[in-house]
Parts: structure tokens; C-alpha cells; sequence
């Protein structure tokens, strides 16, 4: 009886020392979260009671009560590679293993597998919201994250188009001016509308868009036209007719695309004519059009809420997906798996996802890791109690084990 008192404290301290010894070989794990040994108590004996009553007892130890894990951010480091996230403030990331089993992690030293799907070093999926024609459904069911080559950012067919020009108001009658402008059809494929302006009177001109015949089903000759009218100008310059935007139908194309369906704006968001007429010479200044062809993943962000805003050959920028993060009522109650990945259990609750920055989780920064929040000093000093202590005990048993010697000596 005697050695077991010390010895729940030789086991207790060392307990603590693994504690230390785990949190010092993690010092470099990115995301890593530092522990620290709780004790408690044992039972007491009673030996009956003192002459005013006060109860006589003696402890019979100590034990690990539990073990806290520290939940306070890391130093974030940035690190220049896009794939790496790192969270500022609570929360987790969601994580995938190829079981379906759902975990999560601090560690945002994320990378891509051969699908462009992005992992955590063990392999699992980084799930998030999905975004489609670059909104974010946040309501939508997690799945993992696509941020490789295999991303493209689909067509989209010019539907408006604006010329910002101004004609030579001393121009002789006959004289002729145009305006080329690219747009696209509904394969992303591009075409030339050349816009040409013909002289007729003081202040008219005559307008004809035009577009290659070979871009047109069974054209014929260099140049098919497809719109035609007059443009009437005022006193000032500025255009008086026609008043409201002109709709072109450019089709059937060649290619197989659908029919182009395009409105010429005339004016600017103000009301301003993009068409002047003024003494001085014609000139294109601007052109305008909301098309773009069909392009490739060429690189992509995290911002501070987890969207992931992808750029593409064709020179869009859009929204592909948005990192999930959880939350716990309680963390210290998560179970620990290894691979910096955590599991829920009935003393952490259950995980409430949703977007960073909202609900009491942390931002996203992009291209950064979080470091250990190992505290090396503290760790150190931390090193010495313990040790301290573990010798303590083992000097309490062998003195112990002394007494019992000179005990058994006593009887021989």
C-alpha cells in the first residue's frame, strides 16, 4: 500500500511527459494544437477524527483527470502557394477520407490530386460549396472542391454589343466610315460585325452591319449584311435617331451555332449617345461587347470567407466553390485521429457548417498555413516540473522500499 501512493505519481508524470514530449515533436506540424495534463486527486482514508471532530485522512495518489487541447491560433505564415489556406479565429476545415467518413483539421497545407481535386497531405477531400455560372449555392450539399486544369469556364454568346464613335460632321456626302467589333456565338467562336457608316445629308448617315459571308449558311461573296437604317443627328452632335437600342439577328451560322440574337446599344447608362457626330475626325474610340469564348483554369484565390474566385484563359473571373468550415459547442470534446484530423463525438456535439467569417467562425487567409501554437519555452518549463516531480516519486519509493528493508531486518 505504501508504494502505491508514489507510484500513481510516477505513472501521472509520466503521463504529463508524453504529453510535453508530443506537443515538442510537434513544434513544426502546421495546424497542430498543444496539449496540456490535468491531475486529480485519489480517494482518501479516514483514520477516525480529531478531539473537535475534524475528520483524519491520507490521499492515496494522484491521477490524469484529462488532457486539454490549447484551440488558440498559430502564427499564420504566408507561403505563396495558392492551394494553402490557413483559418484566423475558430473553426475547422471539413475533410473527406475515401470511406465518406467526414473529419476535420486546422492543417490548411492543402494540395491537388489528379482529378484537380484539393486534399489534405493524408488524402482527404476539402469540401465546400459548388458554384454554378459563378454563383455559390450555400444551401446546396457539400462536395469537394475542383480547383485543377480540368475547371473551364463555358461560352457565353454576345447578346449586347456598343460602338463609342464619332463621325466627321464635315464629311462630303457619300463618304464612307466603319466600325469593327468581335463577338461570339454560342460555341465561343468569334466573328467580325463591321459596322459602315455612308454619308447622305447634313446631319443623316446611313448605317450597314455587315459580317464574312463564310460565316453564314450558304452566304455568297465577301460580305453578307444584316442590319441596315439610318442614324439622324441634332445640332449638338448627338444622336436623335433612332432613340432606342437596334436588334440584330446574325444567322444561321456556318459553324452550327444557334443564331445570334444582338442588341446595338446606342447610348451609355446615363443616356449619353455613343454615336456623335461632331467637326472633327472620324474615329473608333471604344468598342463593347459581353461575349467571351469558352477558357481553361489559369489560376484562383481564397478570399477571407472561403470563396474561391478562379481566372480563366478567356479573361473571366469567376466564383467556383466555397470552403465549408465547421464549428463545435464544445472542441475539447473532439477526438483526435492523427493526420491532424479530428472526428466529432457526443461531448463535442454535433458540427454546425457553414461559410467563414459568419456564425462565430474565423476567416480564410489564401496561400498561408497556420503554424504549431507549441510555446517552446513554456514547453520547457513544463519539461523540468514534471521531471522534478517524476524523480520525487521514484525518491519516495525507494525510500519506501528502505523502510521495508529495515523492517524485514528487524525480524531476522
Amino acid at each position: 500500500m505504501f508504494f502505491s501512493t508514489p507510484l500513481s505519481g510516477l505513472n501521472a508524470s509520466s503521463s504529463a511527459l508524453k504529453t510535453v514530449s508530443n506537443n515538442l515533436a510537434n513544434m513544426n506540424t502546421d495546424g497542430f494544437k498543444s496539449q496540456t495534463t490535468t491531475f486529480s486527486d485519489l480517494f482518501y482514508q479516514d483514520y477516525g477524527a480529531s478531539g473537535s471532530g475534524d475528520p483524519i485522512q491520507s490521499g492515496l495518489g494522484v491521477q490524469v483527470s484529462g488532457s486539454t487541447q490549447d484551440f488558440t491560433n498559430g502564427v499564420i505564415s504566408s507561403n505563396g502557394v495558392t492551394s494553402n489556406m490557413a483559418l484566423n479565429g475558430s473553426g475547422f476545415f471539413v475533410t473527406q477520407g475515401a470511406d465518406g467518413s467526414q473529419t476535420y483539421t486546422r492543417n490548411g497545407d492543402f494540395t491537388t490530386n489528379s482529378a484537380g481535386q484539393l486534399i489534405t497531405q493524408a488524402g482527404d477531400q476539402v469540401m465546400g460549396y459548388p458554384a454554378s455560372g459563378g454563383v455559390v449555392s450555400t444551401n446546396a450539399k457539400l462536395e469537394p472542391l475542383a480547383v485543377g486544369a480540368g475547371t473551364t469556364s463555358p461560352a457565353t454568346p454576345t447578346s449586347t454589343f456598343s460602338l463609342s464613335t464619332n463621325l466627321n460632321s464635315a464629311s462630303a456626302d457619300g463618304t464612307t466610315f466603319q466600325s469593327p467589333i468581335s463577338v461570339y456565338d454560342s460555341l465561343g467562336a468569334s466573328h467580325v460585325l463591321t459596322v459602315t457608316y455612308t454619308k447622305t445629308t447634313a446631319n443623316q448617315w446611313q448605317y450597314d452591319v455587315s459580317l464574312p459571308s463564310k460565316d453564314i449558311q450558304s452566304g455568297t461573296g465577301i460580305t453578307t449584311s444584316v442590319a441596315s437604317g439610318t442614324l439622324d443627328f441634332n445640332s449638338s452632335g448627338s444622336l436623335s435617331s433612332p432613340s432606342a437600342p437596334i436588334s440584330i439577328s446574325v444567322g444561321p451560322l456556318s459553324n452550327g451555332a444557334t443564331t445570334m440574337q444582338q442588341t446595338w446599344k446606342l447610348s451609355d447608362a446615363s443616356g449619353n449617345s455613343l454615336l456623335t457626330q461632331t467637326a472633327s475626325n472620324s474615329s473608333n474610340n471604344s468598342t463593347l461587347q459581353d461575349g467571351f469564348a469558352a477558357g481553361v483554369l489559369n489560376t484562383y484565390t481564397v478570399e477571407t470567407d472561403g470563396t474561391i474566385q478562379a481566372s480563366f484563359s478567356n479573361g473571366q473571373t469567376r466564383a467556383i466553390g466555397q470552403v465549408a468550415i465547421a464549428n463545435f459547442a464544445n472542441p475539447e470534446g473532439l477526438s483526435l485521429n492523427g493526420n491532424n484530423e479530428f472526428t466529432s463525438s457526443t461531448a463535442s456535439g454535433a458540427a454546425v457548417i457553414g461559410v467563414a467569417g459568419t456564425g462565430g467562425r474565423g476567416t480564410i487567409a489564401g496561400a498561408s498555413v497556420e503554424q504549431s501554437n507549441v510555446d517552446v519555452a513554456q514547453q520547457f518549463a513544463s519539461l523540468i516540473v514534471y521531471q522534478r516531480a517524476y524523480e520525487a516519486n521514484a525518491k519516495a519509493i525507494t525510500a519506501f522500499d528502505q523502510l521495508e528493508q529495515d523492517t524485514i531486518a528487524m525480524k531476522s
